[in-house]
């Protein structure tokens, strides 16, 4: 069976009847994420998860088949989450798909991979498979996407509201479906007592750039705040976005502090007009830590971390398996820099 992002939400419940193993891909990482934990919630008896990922089944081919077919500690039902990237689970699949007996559902996530890939060639032909394409969001579609995720918090959502939160979450319905819970939980709502949800109720989440969700990690790292970095990575691990996404995040704010920087000179960041902070992109909600980040980073220092930045980048593009251990370990790496003391 073959699915795309326009029909998955029409015949997903079709698929977890008639399907065991998902192949979630496409160039939207986010609503492929989003898609897969939306089946998994329909499932009849999901129990407990299982996680690996694609450098595991490529490491042991025979693993998933096994994992599959096996019961867990208490006999409990249990499903497999794989976090894989381009085709590295192809020979785990095809191995559990020649296995005999009754197996869990296994539901594939993979990056840089395509309904082309070796391993969609592999599953859309199968009746008992699922190959779902998610291709680029669009700012309609998300935003369409933000308003059922309001009517199922019992969040009324208005074009416009719903449209803010879609463009502000960079049209990732992860970070969206987050600022729908805060909402929820603001507004003290469930499906059974809906209350509408305005423009003031999103400033006052603070709901506002597409940098928010990433806001309480960069700001962790550049202030030298070593545990709750450690959080934050947990947590975007936790709602499954890119690592190099997240990395990107802190890029964006190295280089606003170096055009910071450079615009001061010898003044003081308190010296800078009102007009002048609006062209350098800072504003009043974050104005407080980037006022002392551009302290903390300057000169020679601000020079060498725009240099690490660049080396993890490339370090996460050419080692993509073990792209979360690299970010943790070279952000915290960072933190710990940034803890040191000011010079």
């Amino acid at each position: 069976m073959k699915l795309t992002s326009r029909d998955f939400a029409a015949k997903a419940r079709d698929a977890v009847r008639e399907c065991s193993v998902f192949y979630f891909c496409g160039q939207d990482e986010a609503g492929a994420t989003a898609a897969a934990n939306d089946l998994i919630a329909m499932l009849p008896d999901p129990g407990e998860r299982v996680d690996m990922s694609g450098a595991d089944l490529r490491r042991d081919p025979v693993i998933l088949g096994d994992e599959a077919r096996s019961s867990s500690l208490f006999g409990d039902k249990r499903h497999i989450f794989v976090r894989a990237t381009g085709d590295d689970a192809l020979d785990a699949i095809g191995n559990h798909l020649l296995g005999h007996g009754e197996a869990c559902p296994v539901i594939i996530v993979a990056t840089s991979a395509t309904d082309k890939s070796s391993t969609a060639k592999l599953l859309e032909k199968r009746k008992d498979a699922l190959v779902a394409m998610f291709y680029p969001p669009d700012l309609r579609s998300v935003t369409q996407s933000v308003r059922a995720m309001g009517d199922a918090a019992g969040v009324r959502l208005d074009s416009a509201v719903a449209e803010r939160i879609a463009r502000g979450a960079n049209l990732d319905v992860r970070l969206a479906q987050s600022e729908v819970t805060k909402l929820a939980t603001y507004l003290d709502t469930s499906p059974q007592s809906p209350k509408p949800a305005t423009m003031e109720h999103l400033d006052a989440i603070g709901a506002a750039t597409e940098e928010d969700g990433f806001a309480s990690l960069v700001n962790a790292v550049l202030a030298g705040q070593g545990p709750k970095v450690a959080t934050e990575i947990a947590r975007m691990k936790q709602i499954g976005l890119n690592p190099v996404g997240t990395l990107l995040a802190v890029e964006r704010r190295a280089a606003q502090l170096a055009r910071i920087s450079a615009a001061l000179g010898n003044r003081r960041y308190q010296d800078l007009e009102k007009g002048e902070k609006a062209r350098l992109g800072i504003f009043w909600k974050e104005e407080r830590e980037i006022a002392e980040q551009v302290q903390r980073w300057r000169g020679p220092k601000l020079d060498r971390l725009t240099l690490r930045l660049t080396e993890l980048h490339r370090e996460l593009l050419t080692n993509s398996q073990s792209s979360e251990l690299l970010l943790a370990q070279g952000l915290t790496g960072i933190a710990r820099v940034a803890g040191a003391g000011r010079r």
